[in-house]
């Protein structure tokens, strides 16, 4: 099963970014404009407070979890969420978590 969280974590920080690199490719390299793109509807503002309310909640938990069990490589999921995105970050922490467990 640990194989299949490093599968969703690795698709999940590639398949991201060719959108995002499209993007900049075609609309330069500037981070505002791609920020003000997320809201230019309602349907995109939903989801860009969907997944950022995603991410502060796997943050908060994996600062609780990691406190709990002293396991501090699992910070190295934060960063992973904020630069990269939720759909790397969760499968990446999990991922690390299950590698003191027998699957």
């Amino acid at each position: 099963m640990r194989h299949v969280f490093l599968a969703l974590a690795i698709w999940g920080a590639i398949h991201p970014m060719y959108w995002f690199i499209t993007w900049f490719n075609a609309n330069g390299w500037e981070l505002g404009p791609l920020i003000d793109s997320w809201y230019v509807n309602a349907g995109t503002t939903g989801l860009v407070w969907d997944l950022t309310i995603a991410a502060i909640s796997l943050t908060v938990w994996i600062l609780w979890d990691v406190w709990q069990r002293r396991d501090w490589v699992g910070l190295l999921a934060i960063p992973a969420i904020y630069c990269i995105g939720v759909s790397c970050g969760l499968p990446l922490y999990i991922w690390m978590r299950m590698r003191h467990t027998k699957a």
